[in-house]
């Protein structure tokens, strides 16, 4: 017997209409890529998003299932990309504009980009793409300049093309299983790969990371929005600030320390997200500050890479900045687990408490998560057995875009195969290892990089560390030291391997150690471990 429940679609399109009936009123301030600051309500959002939808159907001549791409900051034009282009039954793609010029092209020819609304400041991003690209019909200049000049071909200007449009749109009817957005993977391994979001896993997603043990997020915060729209949707944010009737705040292309915390204070903000890299350069920035004002932050989270226990507990202590650690992927919408401390912590030590806090937390309802041995077993919550993390659930891929061969990435049973290696505890909270790309087998054993990273920053000495394998004629493989000092200090192999005896055993200090003024990145601030194995066997890492 099935329930007599009436069919209420969960779709973006349900998210905005919420928006703009609950909280009208609410604000959406953006910082430009010139400096200027635009503000806005969430029913001016609302009727330039319908006259925007308008437009992609009359002018542009968008249909269902067209992937339209953007290639822009985090700004209010974006937001109303967000949900103009799924509104008419489009897919929202969100281009990274970090990534290669070889990977730019072959992403848009890979999802068949039908339009490009880009950040007129990226423009010369996409001329050399172009020409590679012939798919693409028009583009869609944002915040272009009066007699701005581009080599780029069709060209059309955004606020031109909105009025064309009507505040008046109907949005096109939708079923909640219809694509409503695109992220592909940042490829660090082979080509990227392209996910495909649901109007339902949008909406399921942002909903849950709304909860208490999530993001904990309500009408009463203002929420800054760092993480890229270009990454992973910006981890769902503008689809949950939204639910949520926070006013949200975004920066665009200001992402230096001193103009966050600037932002940070002038707004109000009370919770931000953001990757470590960040929050590592607020903390030396606050440092080096003279004021000893308060900062109205409330929280903060971090995901992508672990957060530090030294940086947690240096945010916290020194500027009453409260971490919370989150994880997930771009197969995963992609927050799936966070990491927040349960009553059965409460009489815990606060550096006991940091170790909980430190893992990547529990899964979150509408996610299952299990850890599988080497020997295809499931490994017990023990918080000592390693394995493979595997993941199902509301907003997890159940496959990759027009790619052969996904057998590869799943299960048999059909769980996502994370890459990701580690444990599980009695309590539920993950703690991921590493990678298992980036694990180190030195004479049989295996040796965590990521354990040997978060050891090494706690150095005061130290700014950033990652640890790579290198190949060795007896062991096979053993780990390298990269670092970047803090200013004005040094550091030697004796000295570090003395600093790590204490938690690590003989065979898994690292034997050799380089000084780096920075260290690779990935295009969303992640260590690129590929590239620094790449310039290690190129004899350029000394």
């Amino acid at each position: 017997m099935k329930g007599q429940m009436m069919h209420y679609p969960l779709t973006t399109n349900t998210i905005i209409d919420y928006g703009n009936r609950a909280f009208p009123y609410k604000e959406i301030v953006s910082k430009m890529p010139d400096g200027s600051w635009h503000r806005y309500t969430y029913a001016d959002m609302y009727k330039r998003t319908k006259k925007l939808a308008s437009a992609l159907i009359n002018k542009l001549g968008v249909k269902k299932g067209d992937r339209i791409a953007t290639f822009a900051w985090n700004h209010y034009q974006h937001l109303e990309l967000y949900y103009a282009i799924p509104g008419v039954a489009a897919v929202c793609h969100t281009l990274n504009i970090r990534l290669s010029t070889d990977q730019i092209a072959f992403i848009i020819n890979h999802a068949d980009d039908k339009i490009i609304f880009l950040d007129a400041t990226l423009a010369h991003l996409l001329e050399n793409v172009a020409s590679k690209t012939p798919g693409v019909l028009n583009y869609v200049l944002i915040n272009a300049q009066p007699g701005f000049k581009t080599t780029l071909p069709n060209v059309l200007i955004y606020e031109d093309l909105l009025s064309n449009g009507s505040s008046e749109f109907e949005w096109i009817s939708l079923d909640e299983n219809d694509a409503c957005g695109m992220c592909y993977t940042s490829g660090t391994t082979g080509q990227p790969k392209g996910a495909l979001y649901s109007h339902r896993s949008t909406y399921l997603h942002a909903l849950t990371n709304m909860i208490p043990n999530a993001s904990n997020i309500s009408s009463r915060d203002t929420v800054l929005i760092i993480v890229p729209q270009f990454h992973v949707m910006a981890w769902g944010f503008p689809f949950l600030c939204i639910l949520a009737g926070a006013k949200i705040v975004l920066s665009s292309s200001h992402l230096q320390p001193e103009t966050l915390i600037d932002i940070i204070q002038s707004e109000k903000v009370t919770f931000a997200n953001g990757v470590p890299t960040i929050w590592t350069g607020v903390y030396d920035t606050l440092k080096k500050k003279t004021t000893t004002e308060k900062l109205t932050l409330r929280e903060y989270i971090a995901g992508g890479s672990a957060l530090a226990p030294s940086l947690i507990k240096a945010l916290e202590k020194d500027f009453g900045l409260k971490g919370v650690q989150v994880w997930g992927m771009t197969e995963t919408s992609p927050i799936c687990t966070v990491a927040r401390l349960q009553p059965v912590h409460d009489d815990l030590s606060f550096d006991d408490q940091l170790k909980i806090r430190a893992k990547q937390g529990i899964e979150l309802p509408g996610i299952e998560l299990r850890s599988v041995k080497e020997d295809g077993k499931i490994a017990p919550r023990d918080d000592s057995t390693v394995g493979e993390f595997e993941i199902r659930g509301a907003w997890v891929i159940e496959s990759y875009y027009k790619l052969k061969g996904n057998e590869t990435h799943f299960s048999k049973d059909g769980w996502f195969k994370t890459g990701d290696v580690g444990t599980i505890d009695k309590y539920g909270f993950m703690k991921v290892t590493d990678r298992l790309k980036d694990l180190i087998k030195s004479g049989g054993e295996w040796i965590s990089s990521m354990a040997l990273e978060t050891a090494i920053i706690a150095l005061p000495k130290v700014k950033e560390a990652a640890v790579i394998a290198i190949p060795d004629k007896k062991w096979l493989e053993r780990p390298m030291a990269c670092i970047v000092l803090a200013e004005g200090q040094s550091l030697s192999i004796e000295e570090l391997r003395k600093f790590l005896s204490a938690d690590f055993a003989n065979y898994q200090l690292p034997d050799s150690m380089v000084i780096l003024k920075e260290i690779p990145k990935t295009s969303v601030g992640k260590f690129d471990k590929k590239e620094m194995r790449r310039l290690y066997a190129l004899g350029k890492l000394k």
